[in-house]
């Protein structure tokens, strides 16, 4: 049951091993494959795989390769590597240097792939193996790097808004005092500037340098306490962060004035710098905190929109249950106006429900008995019962919860830039204020070169560098969650705003995937019904939306459907079904010509007519005798053709790819305005088109709702699945539509535009800031106070510009 290369691969120094546990092996062979291609890798040194374990123990130089090159190439080669994920809550964070310490100290954990860290929620989202690393071996390298983690709690919206406004109150309390305590200190400045420029005759005020000690004190180290703190812990962990410089600066003047005071001067004194510094970036802190627990608005609204209790029927009777205590099973009755509390199946009685909440959709949604209903979406009108299916953590809201979330605490690719000057950025600024430090010392005294240094490390901010893409994510992905456009990832909202092509599936995408039979002409000696009964007996076993159209057209006539003794379903050609000893054949001209049909120029004429006309019209053989055509047509989606010419105003090509024969596609095509159409494609092509616009230099978008279109999903730039289509293709793709309007698309595009604008907004601001405030700073042209308060106020700018995307409006047809 074992094979190995290698039976005792050990790591020799400046090599490193790991262990991947893999999907999908079933004997020898997959050994075989997966060694011969790992082994090919730069830098693999040894491989040992085990069938039993379904593991594989890989020494490798990490200076030549890493372990994402290594799973790439096990996922290329077939099979799958098991890999987990968590999610921390990080406590301690006060700029985006703290959240690239921890991703640094989280990469060094064996096992760990990726560590992403989101300095606006706080929230740490790391994959790794499974079985090469632990939840508490990652809240421990967080530890080692100076900061706090727990596991996130699923909470909900009452328990997230009770600990957000907690540390708010206590932000609050400590600016309230150091406000009050500043106010002599302002008082004593407005006093000594009103002398130096004589105004305000007869106004004086100072205090006793005692009192000034006293008062910055308490200002010092209780209401600026948590900056020691923070700092100790940062530079604990070997790295330097907002804390630090904040610390240091202020801590230069407080000390500085203690000293003169203890030799007794009055005067030169700058306790109050100290004192006013901390308490406008605890201001700063405070209204951040505010503005930070508005960008995740959405996640709160749809925490806030779940049933909290359940009228459950068992045993007979009714009684309201809390919401926690349904079952899979659970028979559940719904009066008019209540919340639907769980996902279920409809057994009884009818009504119409509002799901705008899920799907942005404003018109209700009639639903009958075996119609599938969603928790939290609104009952309208009538009462009914229905039985749960899914519960908890399984219900479309707790999935949309989730996926948002996710979505929140990913990286978009442009933050990188930020990431790396932040990494090195606090360093940095404390060599300048040493320099500036030295220079003014030494060119103009103690007093300016202290002012100068305490001025640089104050006005240094890379908080507003951390928070500038972050922020600006949340609420996009929010707004986008409050649309019915569920975005999956930060990488994918970014990229949207760069795509060149739209490639379109037809059936249930441009069209609404409900096809009714239109026109059914017979050759042989079968009349229109027994045609129709024949056709829908031999589709019945298909789950193809046209077969299901054909079964449907026979049962509103009141035809019986038979059953079939054998049937096949043949991918782009068609089907084929024994029923009662006759062989039936329906499809395409190719499944004709493959079993030898002959197609007469009276049926290649309909043909040509009826797919004129934008329908699909299959030919239809009884014992191989060409017997008759079975026309369908799908209309098309109210809202395809205006969504179609609003994508093409954005200069972005629309391509339509299908099955369907192509003068059908076509037909198709030219009511909702697509100039291209890649029509007769087998559904495992369809990836291989993606790929030939991909090498064309293209940035392509994937649309399509069913099974055979993930492929082609995954192969896409953006993968956009319709959300009323399948769960293969919903999971397979990058972004989902759940109203199933291709008006998502431009709405999509329109958000990833309006957020990367605020993003490079941002960014511009975070950079230009620091790069001409610290210069400024340098040159003594700015005072510690100014300083602190620009410093404050600057990651507050960033996260209120970002707010302004929560006026985002989509576009309706």
């Amino acid at each position: 049951m074992t094979s190995t290369t290698h039976d005792h691969p050990n790591a020799q120094p400046g090599e490193e091993r790991i262990t991947l546990g893999i999907t999908g092996m079933t004997c020898a062979a997959c050994i075989t494959r997966i060694e011969k291609n790992l082994s090919k890798v730069q830098g693999v040194k040894q491989v040992s795989i085990n069938l039993a374990t379904e593991k594989a123990t890989v020494v490798y130089d990490p200076r030549e390769t890493t372990v994402d090159q290594l799973i790439e190439r096990v996922e290329k080669t077939g099979y799958g590597v098991r890999e987990e994920k968590v999610t921390l809550s990080v406590s301690g964070m006060t700029c985006a240097a703290c959240a690239t310490r921890i991703e640094k100290e989280l990469k060094k954990v064996e096992g760990v792939i990726r560590a992403h860290v989101n300095l606006a929620n706080e929230k740490a989202t790391i994959d790794y193996i499974a079985g090469n690393a632990t939840v508490q071996q990652l809240i421990a390298a967080v530890k080692k790097a100076g900061y706090e983690a727990k596991p996130a709690q699923e909470m909900d919206a009452d328990t997230e808004r009770q600990s957000r406004e907690q540390e708010y109150k206590e932000q609050k309390k400590k600016f309230m005092l150091g406000a009050l305590l500043s106010i002599p200190f302002f008082l004593q400045m407005v006093s000594d500037f009103a002398m130096e420029y004589e105004f305000l005759p007869g106004f004086a005020f100072h205090l006793n340098p005692w009192v000034q000690f006293l008062l910055a004190t308490v200002v010092q180290f209780y209401v600026g306490g948590h900056f020691y703190t923070e700092a100790y812990k940062a530079l604990r962990g070997g790295s330097a962060n907002m804390a630090v410089l904040v610390a240091m600066g202020t801590s230069a003047a407080y000390f500085y004035s203690l000293a003169l005071t203890i030799t007794g001067a009055t005067m030169g004194l700058y306790y109050e710098a100290a004192a006013i510094i901390i308490t406008l970036i605890v201001l700063g802190k405070l209204l951040e905190a505010r503005a930070k627990g508005q960008t995740s608005e959405a996640i709160k609204k749809l925490m806030g929109l779940q049933a909290k209790t359940a009228r459950v029927i068992r045993d007979g009777k009714e009684s309201d249950i809390p919401i926690e205590d349904v079952v899979v099973g659970d028979v559940i009755f719904v009066r008019a106006g209540e919340k639907i509390p769980v996902d279920g199946e409809l057994i009884e009685g009818s009504s119409s429900v509002d799901e705008s909440m899920l799907t942005g959709e404003s018109m209700p949604v009639t639903k009958n008995v075996g119609d599938t209903v969603i928790g939290a979406t609104v009952n309208k009108h009538g009462s009914f019962k229905f039985k749960a299916t899914k519960v908890g953590k399984d219900t479309a809201l707790a999935q949309i919860i989730k996926l948002v979330e996710e979505a929140q605490v990913s990286k978009a690719p442009i933050q990188r830039l930020a990431d790396k000057i932040s990494g090195i950025f606090v360093p940095v600024v404390i060599v300048i204020a040493i320099v500036t430090f030295v220079a003014s010392y030494f060119i103009l005294g103690m007093t300016p070169a202290l002012i100068s240094a305490v001025a640089v490390l104050v006005i240094a901010c890379p908080c507003a560098l951390g928070l500038a893409t972050p922020t600006a994510v949340m609420v996009g992905t929010g707004k986008g969650a409050e649309n019915g456009v569920l975005i999956k990832g930060a990488e994918h909202l970014e990229s949207a705003h760069r795509l060149t092509t739209v490639v379109l599936d037809k059936t249930g995408t441009i069209t609404k995937g409900q096809p009714e039979v239109t026109d059914i002409v017979t050759f042989g000696d079968y009349s229109e019904n027994e045609l129709l009964q024949l056709a829908a007996t031999a589709e019945r076993g298909s789950e193809h939306p046209l077969g299901e159209a054909i079964v449907n057209g026979a049962k509103e006539k009141g035809l019986d459907v038979g059953e079939v003794s054998r049937f096949n379903a043949i991918p782009g050609y068609g089907i084929e079904a024994d029923i009662g000893g006759k062989t039936i054949r329906i499809g395409n001209k190719k499944l004709m010509q493959k079993y030898g049909v002959d197609i007469n120029d009276q049926a290649l004429n309909t043909m040509e007519e009826l797919e004129g006309q934008g329908k699909t019209a299959m030919l239809m053989a009884v014992d191989d005798q060409l017997s008759g055509i079975v026309a369908v047509a799908d209309t098309v989606k109210e809202t395809s053709a205006g969504a179609i010419a609003l994508l093409k105003e954005m200069g972005i090509e629309v391509i339509m790819i299908t099955g369907d024969n192509r003068r059908t596609a076509e037909a198709i095509a030219k009511q909702v305005g697509v100039d291209r159409v890649l029509a007769e494609v087998l559904p495992e092509d369809k990836s291989a088109e993606v790929e030939k616009l991909k090498k064309d230099g293209k940035i392509v978008a994937m649309v399509g709702d069913g099974i055979n279109d993930a492929p082609a999903l995954v192969a896409a730039h953006i993968g956009i699945a319709i959300g009323t289509g399948t769960d293969v293709a919903i999971e397979a793709a990058d972004i989902t539509l759940m109203r199933g309007d291709l008006m998502g698309i431009v709405n999509m595009i329109r958000l990833s535009k309006a957020t990367m604008r605020k993003i490079r907004q941002n960014l511009f601001w975070a950079f230009a800031y620091n790069a001409i405030l610290i210069p400024v700073a340098a040159f003594g042209w700015l005072t510690p106070i100014l300083a602190g308060a620009a410093m404050a106020f600057s990651s507050v700018s960033v996260v209120t510009n970002t707010l302004f995307l929560r006026g985002w409006k989509p576009v309706r047809a």
